[in-house]
């Protein structure tokens, strides 16, 4: 049950915000001394306080409030602290709520405001531990799996990350070749380069080679490799990438770009493990992990006839999907702080920039901007402006279903400010409210 603490040493005070908290099924409980309320607090789980400037008779200065807020807020630096007081030009309070107090109201109060005020407060607070709560369950998970399996460094913080590396980890330890999706830049190499490292081939080499940077008459060659002649410009003999990771993994990057020649031999290498050289009629031998690894719609090109039904089912044993930045934004400060290495310092005006930014080239693009920005913060501090992103676009009409600002200032008014019952009648989530509050500049 949610609970509030009133520290007051007048009684009829305490009693009557105990009756008007009871019938909004708060808990309410009492202290008529700081250090009562202090004891209190040590023993109690209170989610909001409300607390007198004054405690000793024929005293207006405040300093007993102010020591008391002090106290509080040296102890439990986010809980919220309500100011009460009869003075309502005192000084001491209004430089409180600047240093962090949640709200200031004058005796005798209102009690649809206060109230609304202390709903509010508690709905901050149970979000407040609700995404405290997530934010420790996600580290916890992160440690089980740094402590488990060989990360190779990965930054990340995200939920959506540690279920992708969590399942990549898992498929490592078996031979069965593995699909790697996901759009460019997102960091699929990364990922192929945690499965080798915890892989029964670890200690072989990690070969990788991008079949989307290739042109296609040099691929097969770049695979499998050639003999001298084989093709204008082959001089002398080279092995391919097959024979380089003999005892390893083989990485293909943008597999969706082999020609459908090279995708009839990378089958036969995947069920036999024989292949041979361009102009070569020697067959070779190789044991390779092979991993792969594409932004294209397979399926699609299978229907088009521009990929192989039998192969992509060969590679695709297990589908490793690897998120795009913008759907795992819980990655995109660590990261921003792993690329500047200590380089610069963020603004909070930058990290708001940085998170509202859509990121389409993803991580890569996100490395880009931050070395750009780290050379342009000549005093070692990066505002939005170093970033060069652009400003977040806005639709030319609103959605219709979107409630507009009038909308919301009236479901607010009719809920007496009290946000959870807004949003209600709204058809919103009170997270969704409070981000609309903020758009449109509403205060609670």
């Amino acid at each position: 049950m949610r609970c509030v603490l009133i520290i007051d040493d007048n009684p009829a005070v305490g009693e009557a915000l105990s009756l008007a908290l009871s019938l909004r099924d708060i808990r309410p409980l009492v202290a008529m001394t700081p250090e009562d309320g202090l004891a209190t607090l040590a023993t109690e789980r209170v989610d909001v306080v409300i607390q007198d400037m004054n405690f000793t008779a024929d005293t207006t200065s405040g300093e007993e409030g102010v020591a008391l807020f002090k106290a509080i807020r040296g102890r439990y630096t986010d809980l919220p602290v309500i100011l009460l007081t009869a003075w309502t030009h005192l000084e001491a309070a209004v430089e409180l709520v600047k240093a962090g107090a949640a709200d200031y109201l004058a005796k005798p109060w209102d009690d649809t405001k206060l109230l609304a005020t202390v709903e509010n407060l508690l709905e901050l607070s149970e979000s407040t531990r609700e995404v405290t709560r997530a934010r420790v369950e996600r580290r916890k998970r992160r440690e089980i799996l740094e402590g488990r399996y060989d990360l190779d460094g990965l930054v990340f913080a995200s939920e959506a990350m540690s279920r992708t590396i969590e399942l990549a980890c898992q498929v490592a330890r078996s031979d069965v070749p593995v699909l790697i999706t996901g759009p460019n830049g997102s960091g699929k190499e990364r990922i192929a380069a945690i499965v080798h490292a915890n892989s029964g081939v670890r200690r072989g080499p990690f070969v990788a080679v991008n079949c989307g940077a290739l042109p296609g008459e040099l691929i097969e060659a770049e695979l499998f490799g050639a003999e001298a002649g084989a093709y204008t410009g082959a001089n002398k003999a080279r092995e391919g990438r097959f024979e380089m990771a003999d005892g390893g993994t083989l990485f293909l990057d943008e597999i969706g770009n082999l020609p459908l020649p090279g995708q009839m031999k990378l089958l036969r290498v995947l069920e036999t493990g024989q292949f041979e050289r361009l102009g070569s009629g020697r067959t070779r031998q190789a044991k390779v992990r092979v991993l792969s690894a594409t932004n294209a719609d397979l399926k699609a090109m299978i229907a088009a006839g521009t990929f192989r039904e039998d192969l992509y089912y060969r590679l695709n044993v297990i589908d490793v999907n690897l998120p795009a930045l913008a759907d795992r934004t819980d990655d995109i400060l660590p990261l921003a702080e792993f690329f500047l290495a200590g380089q610069a310092e963020l603004s909070e005006d930058a990290r708001e920039a940085l998170l509202s930014h859509p990121w389409p080239g993803n991580v890569r693009e996100l490395k880009n901007a931050i070395a750009r920005a780290a050379l342009l913060a000549s005093d070692g501090r990066i505002e939005p402006g170093h970033l060069n992103l652009p400003p977040p676009t806005q639709s030319v009409s609103r959605n219709l279903d979107e409630p507009s600002r009038e909308s919301v200032e009236a479901a607010l008014a009719s809920a007496g400010g009290v946000v959870s019952r807004a949003a209600t009648n709204l058809g919103l989530s009170r997270q969704a409210l409070y981000r609309r509050m903020e758009r449109y500049g509403l205060a609670v």
